[in-house]
């Protein structure tokens, strides 16, 4: 994982205390995500090891979930999710940290989506962080 963990703390703790504006880049076009939290969690292996031949899994994972109210997003989030298909993508996500006064890219593993009449909720795990 390619993550500042001082940088991504500082995520956490702003988004947690201000609500920061999200968005999801993908395909040239741009998507609000709502609802954002990001948390550190365990994740179902007993020890770091790729799973599936395809991605790398630690015990412990930075989880972010969000919520798309666009429903023009989700025939294009066929090719990003993990699982049997082994040609994912990663899903990028922009916000602005204020304290920082720049730009932060989110990248993520999307893990699962679920879909209501009006919204889409996605389950992502973050795989690298970088300043823009």
């Amino acid at each position: 994982m390619s993550v500042n963990l001082d940088l991504l703390e500082k995520l956490m703790a702003e988004n947690e205390s201000k609500k920061l504006e999200f968005s999801l880049h993908l395909n040239d076009s741009t998507y609000p995500v709502n609802s954002v939290s990001i948390v550190n969690s365990p994740t179902p292996v007993n020890e770091p090891t790729t799973r599936g031949g395809v991605y790398f899994s630690d015990k412990f994972a930075y989880k972010m979930r969000g919520i798309i109210e666009d429903l023009s997003v989700i025939p294009l989030l066929t090719n990003k999710m993990l699982g049997p298909n082994t040609d994912f993508g990663e899903l990028k996500i922009v916000t602005k940290l204020p304290s920082e006064d720049s730009t932060i890219e989110i990248f993520t593993n999307l893990t699962n989506s679920v879909q209501t009449p009006t919204s889409i909720e996605l389950s992502m795990i973050i795989v690298k962080l970088e300043t823009a």
